[in-house]
C-alpha cells in the first residue's frame, strides 16, 4: 500500500524533533537516507527498531592524555604493549613496539608539538561499542568510517578488542587539527557521534540505533569515570542521583512524549494496516515507561484526537 503524503509529513516533523533534537550539528547530513529512499521511511525505521528495543551503539569518552607520556601510555594499553594492531588515520596497519614509537614520534613532532607533560588534553580517547555477537569485522569498518567522518582534519589511531564480552573499538584522537582547530566535545557532539556511528553500522546491515534517553523513556543518571576512579581510590564524592530529576530532563521527557503521541495518533489514523500496528506498538512501549504526571496529562490530550478526524497541519 503507498504511504500517505499527510501521514508522512507528521511522521517526518515530530520523528526529527524525537531523533533529530534541534542542537544536533549534521556535517553535510540532514541526516543521511542510507538505504532508505526517504526521509519518512527512515523515520517509520527508526520508530520500529526504537519500540521493538534495537541494540543501542555505545560511543563514550574515555579520558585524554595532557601530554605525550600519558598518550603513549595509552597507545599501550590500547595495544597491549604492541601486540594488537593499530591503524592510523591513513589506513596504515602496524603491530610492535618499534611501530608505537614512530607513531609517537609522530604525534609528538608532527603539526603542533605535544609537550612530555602538559596541562591541556593533547588527545581524546574515545570507546565505540556494541552488544555481543556484532560481528567484530563490521564494527571496526563502520568505525573507520566513522573516524574519517567526525575527525577528517585530526590524526588518529584505533584498535580493536575481541577480547572481552562486547566488541569495541579504542579511538583516540589527537586534539589539535592540522589546521590548529581543537576538539572540545559537548553533550551534542557526543550524541552526534552516536548517530553516526549507527548510521554507518546500518549501511553495513548492522542493527542498531542511537536514541536519547528521553526518547526511550529512560532518566538514568550514568555515573561518571571520574566518579568511580574517585570511589575506587577511596576519594569518595557525593553520588549522583540514579534518575535525572531536574528541570531540563523533566521537560526534555516531556517534549519526547508529546512527538509519541502525535506519531502515534497519526499512525492510528492511517488506512494502512502495517502503520496501525505500529500505532500498538507505540502505545505498548509508551505505557511501559516510567513516566511523570504532567507528561501523562500532555500525553492524553495529544493522543486524544486519534478517535476522530485529524486535521493535519503539515
Amino acid at each position: 500500500m503507498g504511504s500517505n503524503p499527510a501521514i508522512d509529513g507528521v511522521l517526518v516533523h515530530w520523528g526529527e524533533r524525537l531523533f533529530y533534537p534541534a542542537n544536533r550539528i549534521v556535517k553535510s547530513r540532514t541526516p543521511r537516507l542510507g538505504p532508505f529512499n526517504s526521509k519518512a521511511a527512515l523515520i517509520r525505521y527508526r520508530i520500529e527498531a526504537t519500540v521493538r528495543r534495537a541494540p543501542q551503539v555505545m560511543v563514550k569518552v574515555t579520558g585524554g592524555g595532557r601530554g605525550m607520556k600519558a598518550i603513549a601510555a595509552h597507545f599501550r594499553y590500547i595495544t597491549k604493549k604492541g601486540r594488537l594492531e593499530i591503524e592510523d588515520d591513513r589506513g596504515v596497519v602496524e603491530r610492535g613496539r618499534d611501530a608505537l614509537k614512530e607513531i609517537e614520534r609522530q604525534w609528538q613532532y608532527g603539526g603542533a608539538y605535544i609537550d612530555d607533560v602538559g596541562h591541556r588534553r593533547e588527545a581524546f580517547n574515545i570507546m565505540l561499542s556494541m552488544p555481543k555477537g556484532t560481528d567484530p569485522s563490521v564494527l571496526q569498518k563502520a568505525v573507520r568510517e566513522f573516524a574519517k567522518l567526525e575527525f577528517a582534519d585530526h590524526r588518529y589511531v584505533m584498535v580493536l578488542h575481541t577480547h572481552q564480552g562486547n566488541p569495541h573499538v579504542h579511538l583516540s584522537v589527537k586534539a589539535q587539527s592540522k589546521y590548529g582547530q581543537r576538539l572540545n566535545p559537548r553533550k551534542a557532539d557526543l550524541h552526534r557521534w552516536r548517530e553516526t556511528f549507527a548510521e554507518r553500522l546500518r549501511e553495513w546491515g548492522v542493527d542498531a540505533e542511537a536514541t536519547r534517553q528521553a526518547t526511550r523513556g529512560v532518566d538514568r543518571n550514568y555515573p561518571d569515570l571520574w566518579r568511580k576512579r574517585s570511589a575506587q581510590e577511596g576519594r569518595e564524592r557525593k553520588p549522583r542521583p540514579e534518575r535525572k530529576t531536574g528541570h531540563r530532563a523533566v521537560a526534555t521527557r516531556i517534549d519526547a512524549r508529546k512527538a509519541w503521541a502525535a506519531i502515534e495518533g497519526a499512525l492510528r489514523a492511517s488506512t494502512d494496516p502495517s502503520d496501525r500496528r505500529l500505532a500498538a506498538d507505540i502505545e505498548r512501549f509508551v505505557s511501559g515507561r516510567s513516566i511523570e504526571p504532567q507528561v501523562t496529562r500532555e500525553v492524553t490530550r495529544l493522543a486524544a484526537p486519534r478517535q476522530r478526524d485529524i486535521e493535519w497541519d503539515r
